[in-house]
């Protein structure tokens, strides 16, 4: 069976279920909701302008950022706090459209941050015991803890399983609206050999609805403190918010974006000098 159409099979049936006044089983939720996610994920071609603030120890970045299909070019307005130049700005636009090496690298880099992503959304359904808490206005919120009888796959899988926090599902479609968590006990890796991490550390992610059938990631907050190998510290210590979403054309290039991003600049800047 093809897999959207199994997926269009559960949703109606979980459909059939709410009308009929029976209430689904927390499992089942995160497990619709997952399923969701990714095929919207995949079945997702749309282009975005979004500002886009990044904080890190050490590293503050205040940017707007285009998406096209040969990559996401960047004009970095604040870099490790400290403001660009205008020709530092353009410069960093026009190596990137001429590099692609650079392009390549990116690609590589979110094709992996996407694999990674779905590899632990799919985690969700079998690596915690689910309760359901509330619902209003169209969202239910879910509790979650560590299921003591997962095995989980990869270092990472270990630490993702050792949160407990809260699911947000917004039941119109099927969408994950937000996912907050707290590492509840300290995670190491080859008996503490290789390195760990440290209970108390929490992550947050918040999201929204852009356009139709479009959810965003706008807001990320992540606080895990640890050690790896050789003893290097890990501090994952990230505060970021993304704003002002604008859809772009589907078939937008690299040029026209650097031109939009430019754009936008003039424009913010007319518009803070007629405050």
């Amino acid at each position: 069976m093809p897999k959207r159409l199994l997926i269009l099979l559960v949703a109606l049936g979980w459909a059939h279920e709410a009308r009929a006044g029976g209430a689904a089983d927390p499992k089942q939720i995160v497990d619709q909701a997952v399923q969701t996610e990714i095929s919207a994920s995949r079945d997702d071609h749309s282009r975005w302008l979004y500002y886009d603030f990044d904080s890190k120890p050490g590293n503050t970045v205040r940017q707007w950022v285009a998406e096209t299909g040969s990559g996401a070019l960047h004009l970095v307005l604040v870099q490790k706090g400290r403001t660009l130049s205008p020709a530092a700005q353009r410069a960093q636009m026009d190596q990137f459209i001429a590099d692609p090496d650079e392009r390549a690298r990116q690609r590589k880099s979110g094709e992996h941050d996407d694999k990674q992503s779905e590899d632990l959304l799919r985690l969700l359904p079998e690596a915690f015991v689910w309760s359901r808490v509330s619902e209003a206005n169209g969202l239910i919120r879910l509790h979650f803890v560590p299921d003591p009888r997962f095995k989980p796959p990869s270092w990472e899988a270990r630490a993702f399983a050792a949160m407990e926090g809260d699911l947000v599902v917004d039941s119109r479609g099927h969408r994950i609206a937000s996912l907050r968590g707290r590492l509840v006990r300290d995670v190491r890796f080859c008996g503490g050999l290789c390195g760990g991490l440290s209970s108390g550390g929490t992550f947050s992610v918040a999201r929204r609805q852009t356009g139709p059938g479009i959810w965003q990631i706008v807001e990320t907050h992540v606080h895990i403190h640890g050690t790896a190998l050789l003893f290097k510290n890990i501090s994952e210590d990230e505060d970021e918010e993304k704003t002002r979403f604008r859809e772009l054309p589907g078939n937008i290039s690299l040029p026209q974006a650097e031109a939009l991003l430019l754009e936008q600049k003039g424009v913010e800047a007319e518009t803070r000098a007629s405050r």
